[in-house]
């Protein structure tokens, strides 16, 4: 049976995990858009997956830390013809410091891009979802969703935030053919360690880091599939598990150490 061609909306398409899952979609037969802040990554993202692929790939440049994006894509891609079955929220990154001395524009944008976008564009795309009766939302989500995050305070709560919404929504559109997953990754090979000052930490050198493309193909897996929550690997299984067991202190404190710089 052949299978039907969707439409998918990734942002944060450009690079990391999120370049990773459009290539997931796109091996299987799905057409693309592609959104992030660069125009020349998004076309050479698009361009290496139409080559390789032969689906359609649209690219928006736009920049979500600014307030009025979210509806402005809405209305491009709306203009453009396009329609939306499944999105995938997966722009963001993380700012690291000691929450006394960190810089509060980054951390006000990242609460923008983590989170008022993610919610925003959510609201935008489910409408029509839900009128037709069918839909997939991922959101991508991490490890740090499950407990506190000492020296990443305001990225570990934009993904508490995001795994409470994920899950409190899919429950909402239990009837509606519309589903929610919730990817929660733990570190993996991406140029976000960089940007969040984690490079150097147990976190990202001890630990064991996963490579995108498999939490992307995790991902995917997990969203056709319609799971409310998608955790890859085992240690992050376990991790997810002992924020729900250890003692909050605790596990506060340990979060603490593998993000210490070494």
């Amino acid at each position: 049976m052949k299978r039907e061609k969707l439409t998918v909306l990734i942002t944060g398409g450009s690079k990391g995990i999120g370049l990773e899952l459009a290539k997931q979609f796109a091996a299987h037969g799905h057409d693309l858009i592609l959104v992030a802040r660069n125009r020349d990554a998004l076309e050479a993202a698009a361009g290496i997956i139409e080559g390789k692929r032969g689906v359609k790939v649209t690219v928006f440049a736009f920049d979500l830390a600014d307030p009025q994006c979210p509806q402005r894509l809405f209305d491009a891609v709306t203009a453009e013809g396009l329609q939306v079955d499944v999105l995938v929220n997966n722009a963001g990154f993380g700012h690291g410091g000691e929450f006394a001395e960190t810089d509060l524009s980054a951390e006000l944008d990242m609460i923008q891009v983590n989170v008022a976008s993610l919610v925003h564009l959510t609201k935008l795309f489910l409408q029509p979802m839900i009128l037709r009766r069918k839909g997939r939302i991922l959101n991508v989500g991490s490890t740090a969703g499950f407990h506190p995050g000492p020296l990443h305070s305001i990225y570990f709560a934009t993904k508490a935030f995001i795994l409470s919404f994920s899950q409190a929504i899919d429950e909402e559109l239990r009837n509606t053919g519309v589903t929610v997953t919730c990817l929660t990754p733990g570190a993996t090979a991406t140029h976000f360690a960089e940007r969040a000052n984690l490079s150097n930490t147990v976190l990202f050198n001890v630990t064991g880091v996963a490579d995108a493309e498999s939490v992307a193909r995790y991902g995917y897996a997990a969203t056709m599939r319609g799971d409310r929550l998608a955790i890859p690997g085992i240690k992050n299984k376990f991790v997810a598990q002992a924020g729900r067991l250890i003692p909050r202190a605790i596990a506060t404190t340990l979060a603490r150490k593998v993000q210490e710089n070494r």
